[in-house]
């Protein structure tokens, strides 16, 4: 079919949304609107349109998101989907590596994104490179270790989210830089935060937050909900819904969980978009009460595959050559020699043989340091023309604490 790409402008904005709801199948309440409105870059937001008819989205939000060794900005892909009466047309593809040109053209190297379908991004790129666990604490199994940190110091105060808000944006600043895949929150991504509309509750009460502090002042929040609840024989049943919780140190960390899982008239704890190394895993006197799950969280692409393996740390010395195919960024295909050492990194083509061949998937999976390369070369997807060259280039691109960003954008 004909179609034509270009970016949105404010007159589209209604059409935008009604393919928003059109795609994803959902309803976007009036409150949320504005709220989207609010965080959306017109000038990043690319439709396709069949004559003046909006068929297919494809937004971004420049971050400045966290990576191994510091910060550096990143296209957040999102709002992308195609009406249902225009599928299967190539409108998808066209936006898609019509946006990842646009990427690179505005110097970002790496653009992330939230899946809402996992098996669609891998055509365009993305690997996963970060996953999230879920848990579902029953109040009886709630108890932490006789281990975890304390600090007698530390006392809680329970606030209304509306009034801590400052208090909740310097935490959440100070700990930006401790994990790969947070991302600065805007002053609108904080008010999508902080929403409490009906909309926002989905039953179960307005949002909620306590403060952990001592003398020197605050070290840690959590937001949440409670679902009241009880049984037919009066017993409470109420569910506790925690949204986030970041804090300075562990011992603040600790007793923060020690509240969450504490609340009267809670039966149960739910805790959704948590990282895999979370610490309350070690801090459940029984961690099989944890009833975890485990899902994706952010998909990587390197739009410069060169620029953005310069643009982070590694955890080990590594020297390599590296093979890249990249048949959707053509700019990407080819050979590139990853040096780090005392003395820094750098990456730049080279026409030696290549020790390591992978697709820029790989390469997007391991970027943030949580996903190891040894894995993806049983599976098929790294080859190795050097021994130990896989390893010592997956040694190198680990990172502790494990990425993970919590918060779809």
């Amino acid at each position: 079919m004909s179609f034509t790409l270009r970016p949105m402008t404010e007159t589209d904005w209604s059409a935008w949304l009604d393919i928003d709801e059109e795609a994803f199948g959902s309803a976007v309440p009036p409150h949320r609107r504005e709220q989207y409105r609010a965080v959306t870059e017109f000038d990043r937001s690319l439709g396709a349109f069949d004559g003046d008819l909006l068929v297919g989205t494809a937004g971004v939000c420049s971050f400045t998101m966290t990576v191994p060794g510091g910060p550096i900005p990143v296209a957040g892909v999102t709002s992308v989907g195609v009406l249902p009466s225009h599928r299967r047309r190539g409108i998808l593809s066209a936006l898609m590596t019509r946006q990842l040109a646009d990427i690179r053209d505005r110097g970002e190297s790496v653009a992330a994104l939230y899946a809402a379908e996992a098996a669609i991004y891998g055509r365009f790129g993305y690997g996963r490179a970060a996953d999230t666990m879920f848990f579902d604490i029953p109040r009886h199994g709630a108890t932490l270790a006789a281990h975890a940190p304390d600090d007698p110091a530390l006392r809680l105060r329970v606030v209304r989210p509306a009034d801590a808000r400052d208090v909740f944006e310097k935490i959440f600043e100070s700990v930006l830089g401790s994990r790969p895949g947070l991302y600065a929150r805007t002053a609108a991504r904080w008010d999508r935060v902080l929403s409490d509309h009906d909309a926002d509750q989905r039953g179960a009460g307005p949002l909620r937050a306590v403060v952990v502090e001592d003398d020197g002042g605050p070290r840690g929040y959590a937001l949440f909900r409670i679902r009241p609840g009880a049984t037919p024989h009066d017993v409470p049943d109420g569910e506790l819904r925690l949204h986030e919780l970041f804090a300075l140190d562990p011992e603040a960390y600790a007793l923060l969980w020690r509240h969450v899982l504490d609340r009267d008239l809670v039966a149960r704890i739910r805790a959704a978009a948590r990282p895999v190394d979370d610490p309350l895993i070690h801090m459940l006197a029984e961690p099989r009460h944890l009833n975890a799950g485990w899902l994706d969280d952010l998909w990587i692409r390197l739009v410069d595959v060169g620029r953005a393996l310069a643009s982070r740390a590694y955890s080990a010395p590594v020297d390599v050559v590296i093979e890249v195919a990249d048949p959707v960024c053509p700019w990407n295909e080819g050979r590139v020699r990853l040096t780090a050492g005392p003395s820094g990194v750098r990456c730049v083509p080279t026409g030696d043989p290549a020790e390591v061949s992978l697709p820029v998937t790989a390469l997007g999976s391991a970027y943030l340091g949580g996903r190891p390369l040894t894995p993806l070369r049983s599976a098929g997807l790294v080859r190795e023309a050097r021994a130990g060259a896989v390893r010592e280039l997956s040694t190198a691109m680990s990172w502790e604490p494990a990425p993970w960003a919590g918060l779809v954008f």
